[in-house]
Formats: structure tokens, C-alpha cells, sequence
């Protein structure tokens, strides 16, 4: 498993309750969410490291 990194994150309430809705939408925590949406927007942009196929 890798390690993660912790950092602040502040947003504005209107954002972190639509946040809280759509993680609420897809049954996962909003840092789950935040999480989700971070590594799709990396892979859609080509910004993810290519994995080594065995």
C-alpha cells in the first residue's frame, strides 16, 4: 500500500457541502472523495505515472 501525505485543504461552505453531498451520492467520506477526484483528474490529463505491466 503506499504511504500517504496529509495537508490543509479550505474551501469555502458551499463547496464543502456539495463536496459532502456527492461523497454522500457515492458512499464515500469527503476525503475519499477529494481523493477520487484528484487521481481522476491526474489520469484524464496524463499527469499519473505509467504502471509497469508484468
Amino acid at each position: 500500500m503506499a504511504q500517504k501525505k496529509s495537508f490543509v485543504l479550505r474551501t469555502d461552505t458551499e463547496t464543502y457541502k456539495a463536496l459532502e453531498k456527492w461523497a454522500a451520492d457515492e458512499f464515500r467520506s469527503v476525503n475519499g472523495q477529494i481523493e477520487w477526484i484528484i487521481h481522476e483528474a491526474l489520469r484524464e490529463h496524463g499527469r499519473l505515472p505509467k504502471s509497469k505491466k508484468k
